[in-house]
């Protein structure tokens, strides 16, 4: 636990939330800024920064089944036709609070998300081309 992080304190029930799942290795809570209702964060119960630290991609297996569970929960809460998963590794990549968690929001058809994917089949290749120079495939 760090004393310092948010979201340790709402694991350890001295932060207010809207706690809606926890089991031995995972919390799941409503996220205070939703962007659709429903919008849950799971987070592990350990301190892992992101994924990327020590310690990031056992955080992430620990909440594999959390994530399963809350994402069926919501779907069938709010008559979901889906369902997104989230999850940003440092503040380039929107990443506020730095305590590993993922975002399980219920979706619908038509419903939009404030993200915007850019499909660019070209950058592809050429992100291909460098990965494979750089591991030598």
């Amino acid at each position: 636990m760090d004393s310092n992080c948010i979201f340790c304190s709402i694991i350890a029930g001295t932060a207010p939330s809207y706690l809606i799942y926890q089991d031995y290795t995972a919390v799941a809570f409503l996220d205070i800024a939703p962007v659709r209702q429903g919008h849950t964060l799971v987070v592990p119960r350990s301190h892992v920064p992101d994924l990327l630290a020590e310690g990031g991609a056992q955080a992430l297996t620990d909440s594999a089944a959390a994530v399963h569970h809350v994402s069926r929960q919501l779907r069938d809460a709010f008559d979901a036709d889906g369902v997104s998963i989230f999850q940003s590794n440092g503040a380039a990549a929107g990443q506020e609070v730095f305590h590993l968690h993922l975002h399980v929001i219920p979706r619908h058809t038509g419903d939009r998300l404030p993200v915007r994917w850019v499909r660019d089949p070209e950058a592809a290749d050429t992100v291909a081309s460098t990965f494979a120079l750089l591991t030598g495939g």
